[in-house]
């Protein structure tokens, strides 16, 4: 979605013209939203998450230098975000139990089915909050659409070193949700 015009709008921002920050606004904060939400879990503190993002990309527009794109420095302010979240909010992100919507969930076998799905949603959910370091390349790579060189540059390390981090997160993920799996 980054496009060179994305850092036309930010330069104006930068040189004091706040009215392209809502153009940028609409364009990506459902995306940040999503990073947020997944690394968090928590969808109240995630939109809080975006609103402080673009707070900052107005507080530090002055970063901006146009030769990167738009989008690596956002993402290099949301990690900053997320990370003083993380400081303020030493507990574990906040997980939806599935008993507490099996009430709400009317039976036969469409309700079976959603249920089912709510019930695999929240154990990936589980699984990769419990994730080491690596959960944010897989956040970035498989829910934000970021390509390896992407990530490579908000992270200020290789794209081998991203490559090498997705597959240790995939595999991870993959011993801890069927580890979870074995214990139900």
């Amino acid at each position: 979605m980054n496009s060179p015009a994305d850092n036309i709008l930010m330069l104006r921002v930068k040189e004091g013209d706040l009215y392209p920050m809502g153009l940028l606004f609409k364009r990506y904060h459902r995306e940040l939203f999503g990073f947020f939400y997944h690394m968090s879990g928590n969808p109240d503190a995630s939109e809080d998450m975006v609103q402080t993002a673009f707070y900052r990309m107005i507080k530090y527009r002055n970063s901006f230098t146009g030769h990167g794109a738009f989008r690596s420095w956002m993402y290099q302010l949301a990690r900053n975000v997320l990370l003083d979240h993380v400081e303020h909010n030493k507990r574990s992100a906040r997980q939806h139990n599935v008993e507490d919507y099996a009430e709400r969930i009317g039976g036969g076998t469409l309700a079976d089915e959603l249920l089912q799905k709510t019930e695999q949603a929240t154990q990936l959910r589980n699984a990769l909050a419990r994730l080491s370091e690596a959960r944010e390349v897989l956040v970035m790579s498989e829910y934000q659409d970021l390509k390896y060189k992407e990530i490579a540059e908000i992270l200020n390390v290789t794209e081998g070193a991203i490559k090498t981090r997705y597959h240790r997160a995939m595999n991870e993920l993959k011993t801890i949700y069927l580890k979870n799996e074995d214990e139900r």
